[in-house]
């Protein structure tokens, strides 16, 4: 009982301080994008708020999942039972994304092959959407380490890859700001990554150059 009012205690005083950022930037929908973000986990909470890019990402996409919705009732009367696959597709990556797991495209995906109806439920149940998406990254992270050493990365190897490969190793090093370093170093030639996957030092270095640029402290020590 103690516990559980615990943890209303702390969702409350969230919501409170999320309030408070958001009101400045968004007064007319402050408290629905409140609500959105506080379906998320409270550890991706208090993250967000210890880190003000990863709050402004995740309210910009709540702006736009806000903003579909209000589309799509608007368009309800005119167009009703008739959602197409690109519009499901467009709101379930919106929602998604929200929760920065750097595999967004790939999990909407997983999701999308389920049937319509399927879908609308989990558009319209953030919980069983929450529960879905962490089965989806599971599988999506074990496939990735079970993939061969980096090593055989190939030339033609695309961005979206070498992202996926960097923000593990990156994670590794500072798990709370692991995205937004990882964003940071694929900025560099796609050559500069490769040796960075290869060589743990010049990795370790390139995230300790990015952490100081955040102006912050090693989180993982």
């Amino acid at each position: 009982m103690q516990e559980n009012m615990n943890k209303d205690d702390d969702v409350e005083t969230l919501g409170e301080q999320l309030y408070t950022r958001i009101l400045p930037q968004h007064s007319k929908h402050a408290g629905k994008l409140t609500g959105m973000l506080l379906e998320l986990p409270t550890p991706v909470l208090s993250r967000m708020l210890q880190d003000e890019v990863l709050l402004a990402a995740a309210v910009e996409k709540a702006v736009k999942t806000l903003e579909v919705d209000s589309c799509q009732e608007h368009c309800k009367d005119e167009d009703d039972g008739s959602v197409s696959s690109d519009s499901l597709g467009e709101q379930l990556f919106n929602l998604i994304d929200v929760y920065n797991t750097g595999y967004s495209q790939k999990i909407t995906g997983m999701l999308l092959e389920q049937d319509k109806d399927t879908v609308l439920k989990l558009l319209a149940e953030p919980k069983q959407l929450e529960e879905q998406l962490t089965k989806a990254l599971k599988t999506l992270q074990q496939r990735r380490l079970d993939e061969t050493d980096v090593s055989d990365t190939s030339d033609g190897e695309d961005a979206e890859v070498l992202g996926e490969k960097l923000f593990l190793r990156v994670e590794e090093l500072d798990p709370v700001r692991a995205r937004v370093i990882t964003g940071m170093l694929l900025e560099m030639d796609a050559g500069v990554l490769r040796e960075l996957l290869r060589e743990h030092e010049l990795l370790e270095t390139a995230v300790h150059k990015a952490q100081a640029a955040l102006g912050g402290s090693d989180f993982s020590k």
